[in-house]
């Protein structure tokens, strides 16, 4: 009876073991414990030294990561330099303002150094996101580990970022064809805690804006006069998403109450019966936003990642080995 008790807990323990570290794609929490065992705190330090020279580079790992899983999934597209023969995903417009690739290259190749050949640069840009947040404030959390690199990366790729312009209905159904509820992605968006949007992303909402408003009727009177005055500045000149840009908080949920959401696509969460709601609770509970947050990432980390001989690992993060 022992014997039996016991073998049945063994069975158990390794079925336990197995799901831990093999996911239904293929991805798994302790991936390189064999052959990287350093790779995650390689990554950690490059980014944490990184952030602490400049804060302002944990929106832009974050940016990157979502920019990269939305394309060909989270395979390294976006890390891929345009060639003569062809123009890749960070040439697009949507890409320009895109930061902190030098991170990316200073993990990689560090790593490089430890174990050559076996940390994929998508892993690489999924921990770096991950490590962003923690270090801006935001909540702790790991990701599965395993995808391979892409091979392709095309500026036309691209269309299917979501744009500034969409309203909640359309972002539901854009997030909605990866899989994401509409709960995942008023959550994700709450990533916007971090970071600038230029003005070229909102001008649009200032003049002219439709038929019957000349300016954005979801947009706060004295705020729409900031972001006129940001404008000044040209279609490069930035505007902060909330009050605190560098830390990972629910500033963001309580700007878009005020009607102080920079994008049309930020204020349309607020302003969309379907979504205020969700609005709502995160403002109210930056716990409940932290772990939405944190299981929508993880969620997304999933979207289409290559393994096996549908990927490689490159030897150089801006180039197809």
């Amino acid at each position: 009876m022992a014997m039996s008790y016991l073998f049945a807990l063994i069975l158990v323990m390794d079925i336990i073991v197995s799901g831990w570290r093999f996911g239904v794609d293929g991805l798994s929490m302790n991936y390189y414990i064999m052959n990287c065992p350093f790779a995650e705190g390689i990554i950690k330090n490059t980014v944490n030294m990184a952030l602490q020279s400049d804060p302002t580079l944990a929106a832009g790992l974050v940016r990157m990561h979502f920019h990269d899983c939305f394309v060909e999934g989270c395979d390294g597209s976006v890390l891929i330099d345009s060639t003569k023969g062809n123009t890749a995903e960070k040439d697009s417009p949507a890409n320009l303002s895109l930061r902190g690739y030098e991170i990316i290259d200073k993990a990689k190749e560090e790593i490089e150094k430890q174990c050559p050949g076996v940390v994929s640069c998508a892993d690489i840009v999924a921990m770096a996101a991950r490590d962003a947040v923690f270090f801006a404030g935001g909540p702790v959390y790991d990701i599965p580990k395993g995808r391979k690199d892409g091979r392709r990366s095309k500026i036309e790729d691209t269309i299917n970022l979501p744009s500034p312009t969409l309203n909640s209905s359309e972002l539901i159904t854009m997030f909605g064809q990866r899989g994401f509820t509409a709960q995942d992605m008023v959550a994700l968006s709450g990533a916007h805690t971090l970071g600038v949007a230029r003005c070229s992303s909102f001008k649009h909402r200032l003049s002219n804006f439709d038929t019957t408003n000349n300016v954005d009727p979801t947009l706060d009177a004295q705020f729409a006069k900031t972001l006129s005055k940001t404008c000044s500045g040209g279609d490069n000149a930035e505007q902060a998403f909330d009050s605190t840009r560098n830390s990972f908080d629910n500033d963001y949920f309580y700007a878009l109450q005020r009607k102080n959401g920079v994008l049309f696509s930020d204020q349309t969460l607020f302003a969309s019966g379907r979504t205020r709601g969700i609005v709502y609770g995160y403002a109210m509970n930056q716990a409940m936003f932290f772990l939405d947050f944190q299981q929508a990432m993880v969620k997304m980390s999933r979207l289409d990642v290559k393994e096996g001989s549908k990927g490689e690992v490159r030897d150089n993060c801006r180039q197809i080995n």
